[in-house]
């Protein structure tokens, strides 16, 4: 998996997905009021909101900051039948599977001016349409790809183990049940990983929920898709898109200031990505200088030549060491020569695992 995030926002028509996708990108892509509005997918690189990297900056006297970014695509609103090529459903399944964790936007406000594709507003028959063809996209291709197997090997004795783990698959999704639900062990889902399948996706939903709801941050509507994703091993984050897209154009200051009137602690972006980091297992760590202060983010459990390798794959091939300070001691000592007198800064090796907010100098024989 690439350590470049991509999320793919997905969803029925008229639920709010362009409107969340213009607030996180800051994009004001038509957000029109009737289905299949998305054809083409539309994509935004935002930078990852990190007070960190002012305060190292500040410290450095550095140039410029450099802030590790996010990609989220727009898909089309998919329908019932988006498997079987419905809606242009397979163009848009190709587009979620090229994704790295998939949003699932759900609707729950109330509107009367906001049409409904189904006529009402049920969020868990929606979730479970689109779940429902994602899993019917996932066994098309189990069972396609099982059957070139068996086909590849019917005149061998020994049979891959991958038709085994397939068969398992199957039974798991005519069960009409994600395979993220499914128990795999780590051999098993390496044996998986030449088949994008899309139910074992790492998923997002959002409740988008209704201004007046979101102080409380909570209506009957999201508690109930609280526990459908609970059920389907996927995670939650409440946002209403209408007040993120109204504060998008706001400098943070005046944002956060309007936020707070509302009882908010934080941007639903900030949230968002911070959900999808943690789903992702990743973190970040950071450089700074005099020329710039740059976020990294990496795969956690990561080595120290591994990070080294995200500057530049010099510097995974020459690495030596690394000297490591913690966000919070260089913020204490202010620069790495006081960090160093105070023995905060430790030399690492080849076998050092990188930790989160880690802020890093390499040593190559380069």
């Amino acid at each position: 998996m690439s350590t470049h995030l991509s999320c793919g926002i997905v969803g029925l028509p008229n639920i709010g997905k362009s409107t969340l996708f213009n607030a996180l990108t800051k994009m004001m892509i038509a957000a029109n009021n009737f289905p299949f509005c998305t054809i083409e997918p539309n994509t935004g690189i935002v930078d990852v909101p990190d007070p960190h990297i002012k305060m190292l900056s500040d410290l450095s006297k550095s140039e410029k900051c450099v802030y590790a970014t996010i990609t989220f695509i727009d898909i089309a609103g998919l329908v019932k039948g988006a498997s079987q090529g419905a809606g242009l459903g397979n163009k848009f399944l190709s587009n979620i599977r090229e994704t790295d964790l998939i949003i699932h936007v759900v609707r729950c406000f109330d509107d009367i001016n906001v049409t409904h594709v189904d006529g009402k507003v049920d969020p868990i028959a929606d979730a479970e349409t689109i779940n429902l063809e994602l899993i019917l996209a996932d066994l098309q291709m189990a069972e396609n790809s099982k059957e070139k197997l068996l086909k590849k090997y019917r005149s061998q004795k020994e049979r891959p183990k991958s038709i085994e783990i397939l068969e398992k698959v199957i039974q798991h999704l005519y069960l009409e049940k994600p395979l993220r639900s499914l128990d795999l062990s780590y051999e098993e889902l390496e044996e998986l990983k030449i088949f994008p399948f899309l139910t074992l996706k790492k998923m997002i939903y959002v409740a988008n929920i209704d201004e007046k709801d979101i102080q409380a941050g909570e209506n009957s509507y999201s508690k109930a898709l609280q526990e459908f994703a609970d059920k389907t091993n996927a995670t939650m984050v409440t946002i209403s898109a209408k007040i993120e897209q109204e504060i998008a154009g706001l400098p943070d200051e005046d944002a956060l200031e309007y936020l707070a009137s509302l009882g908010i602690a934080e941007k639903g972006l900030t949230k968002l990505i911070q959900t999808a980091f943690k789903q992702l297992g990743l973190i970040t760590y950071y450089t700074t200088g005099d020329k710039e202060t740059r976020a990294w983010t990496i795969a956690k459990g990561s080595k120290a030549p591994v990070a080294a390798g995200k500057i530049h794959s010099d510097l995974q091939k020459g690495f030596i060491r690394a000297e490591v300070i913690s966000f919070k001691d260089m913020l204490l000592y202010k620069n790495r020569a006081d960090a160093k007198k105070a023995g905060v800064a430790k030399m690492e090796g080849k076998d050092y695992i990188v930790k989160e907010d880690d802020v890093i100098l390499f040593y190559t024989s380069s």
